[in-house]
């Protein structure tokens, strides 16, 4: 596939990033995390995917969709590449919690890193880019030791234990995961194939259970988890329930721009009631801890 840059240009609302520069990176990657939502909707309603960033990005393009990491990162690095940024791909593990183990030997998530931008704040001119962590990152950080802050997000960067040579990112403790690690080495589409189908069909995937959905901005991050629409801000924290299919289209369309015009009325029916069913359950067992 041929890449439609001006068409990927314009789902971002961005006219002409100019050449390569830190300051065109971190407004692709701002609009990237704004616009285009982590979400997994296609494991929910049965439909496979690939790893494969122009199938990834035919998706985001043609029926304004999104994706999540191995999906959203890969089609980003199609669109830095063309815009003449230097991309690597990397193997990475995104660790759920502290109990969970760390480094990127699970190969559950696709890091991009982007060289030769050098900034006061970063003198090497290495950068993590990553617009597939759901409520993690709003612009690039610096691959270098450091706390950083986004909106009501705190992040540490420093280099993996677990990956001599690559990289850590601590979340925010109030974030869906604890941490991610990165290779130093170069990844390619093999690298995640496996996973991704475990990732899509297994019972035991998080994707496979809940149906979840995120979208981050400069002071915050929106969610859908089941049922629970949660804004997560610098103004504080507000969560309610969204229990009737109007209510859960309307807020995927209003919130999350998913206005889900690929997926017929009969298919809309079966994902809500798989939604709704797993949000019973939850509350279920919620109410009987």
């Amino acid at each position: 596939m041929s890449l439609d840059v001006t068409a990927y240009l314009e789902r971002l609302r961005i006219a002409d990033p100019g050449p390569p520069s830190v300051g065109g990176l971190r407004a692709l990657h701002a609009a990237h995390v704004e616009r285009i939502p982590y979400e997994a909707l296609e494991i929910q309603l049965g439909r496979p995917t690939t790893v494969d960033p122009s199938e990834s990005a035919r998706r985001i393009l043609d029926r304004r969709r999104g994706g999540y990491c191995f999906h959203l990162n890969g089609a980003f690095s199609l669109l830095l590449r063309a815009l003449g940024y230097d991309v690597v791909w990397h193997r990475a593990g995104v660790q759920g919690s502290p109990a969970s183990p760390a480094g990127a030997g699970a190969a559950n998530h696709l890091a991009l890193t982007v060289h030769g931008l050098r900034s006061d704040d970063c003198p090497s001119g290495d950068w993590l880019v990553d617009t597939g962590l759901g409520d993690a990152l709003h612009t690039p950080l610096p691959l270098q030791e450091g706390i950083y802050v986004q909106g009501p997000m705190t992040f540490a960067m420093r280099p993996s234990a677990a990956e001599p040579g690559g990289w850590r990112l601590q979340h925010d403790p109030r974030g869906s995961f604890f941490a991610m690690d990165f290779r130093a080495a170069r990844a390619t589409v093999r690298d995640f194939v496996a996973r991704h189908e475990v990732l899509s069909t297994s019972p035991e995937s998080s994707f496979v259970r809940t149906c979840s959905v995120q979208r981050r901005d400069a002071d915050g991050v929106d969610s859908l988890r089941g049922c629970v629409l949660h804004r997560d801000g610098l103004a504080g924290s507000s969560a309610r329930m969204v229990e009737t299919p109007d209510a859960w289209f309307s807020a995927l369309r209003d919130v999350f721009d998913l206005p889900l015009t690929d997926v017929g009325a009969a298919d809309r029916d079966r994902l809500w009631r798989r939604v709704h069913a797993a949000h019973v359950a939850w509350l279920a067992t919620a109410s009987s801890a």
